[in-house]
């Protein structure tokens, strides 16, 4: 028997991989007939702003509206492709954290579909990735995403300039 997916979680940054992870969990929670669900998440990652010496709101305000922007042409996009379950959060703190048990617990996820990282070999050691802690630490199955929906190798940086959502 195959394995079917109830509730899906799928990280989203406006990036090109996460845009790949979103298009690859529309396709599995279609396969997997009406009682799946998606689950969009933006994490607004609070550390950053640890380090701005006058806390601005409205810098947070900001980046929320840009994540609820970009939400809503995801939620667009997979009402076309026909999803009745969709649904959306944006969390605030650490993505890792968030994305690998935070969340899952709360909503008994059973997948993760994630983008693969775009860090390079040194930012993995400085910061780390988040692809490689949740892919660790979740305790429900996590699909890697890093092919497009042909199974063919994601673009480069270079082939997908001007790519990424605003």
């Amino acid at each position: 028997m195959l394995q079917t997916y109830q509730k899906i979680l799928v990280p989203v940054d406006g990036s090109y991989e996460a845009e790949l992870a979103f298009r690859k969990a529309v396709n599995v929670a279609k396969r997997n007939g009406d009682d799946s669900s998606i689950h969009l998440v933006h994490v607004v990652d609070t550390r950053a702003f640890q380090n701005i010496s006058s806390f601005d709101t409205a810098m947070v305000e900001e980046v929320t509206a840009t994540a609820r922007k970009t939400i809503e042409g995801y939620l667009e996009d997979a009402k076309k492709e026909g999803i009745k379950h969709i649904d959306y959060s944006i969390e605030y703190g650490a993505p890792k954290v968030v994305i690998a048990k935070d969340l899952p617990a709360e909503n008994d996820i059973d997948l993760i579909m994630i983008g693969a990282t775009g860090l390079n070999a040194v930012e993995r050691i400085l910061v780390g990735s988040v692809t490689e802690y949740v892919t660790r630490n979740a305790k429900c199955d996590v699909l890697v995403v890093r092919t497009d929906l042909d199974n063919k190798p994601a673009l480069s940086k270079e082939q997908r300039k001007g790519f990424e959502k605003e």
